[in-house]
């Protein structure tokens, strides 16, 4: 088994993942807060079970979609994507109908404070992987 293929590693990988990608939503937001009509999203959180595996349908377990009037239809309606069209792989969903940018500076800042706390965890988790095998 490689040291990538840890479940905690790969859980906390992913939640890196979400949260610059969730820091790029973020700062759209901001940054269309006087566009007419603009609707401010976020993304769902992925969510693990206590294994660390992922579960939910984010990153690398998408759901299928229909895309196109012309593909067969998704039982269950399947998910839709909004904004990036689903290529980050994470769902958005509709946060109102206008920018509050105090609010979204506080989740601008509490997402940098989780991603800083993720970013910890996966180095000194590596870092107890490489003393345990006799690399440090």
């Amino acid at each position: 088994m490689a040291i990538n293929d840890l479940p905690i590693l790969s859980a906390l990988r992913t939640k890196m993942q979400w949260h610059q990608e969730r820091q790029r939503v973020l700062a759209e937001n901001v940054s269309n807060a006087n566009t007419p009509n603009f609707r401010p999203s976020d993304l769902v959180e992925p969510k693990f079970d206590n294994k660390g595996a992922n579960v939910g349908g984010a990153m690398g377990s998408l759901a299928m979609m229909r895309t196109s009037a012309s593909h067969m239809a998704v039982s269950g309606g399947g998910p839709s994507f909004r904004g990036d069209g689903g290529r980050s792989g994470f769902l958005t969903r509709p946060a109102g109908n206008s920018v509050n940018l105090e609010d979204q500076m506080l989740k601008v800042s509490a997402n940098q404070m989780d991603y800083a706390a993720a970013t910890s965890l996966y180095t000194r988790s590596l870092g107890l992987l490489k003393t345990a095998i006799g690399k440090r």
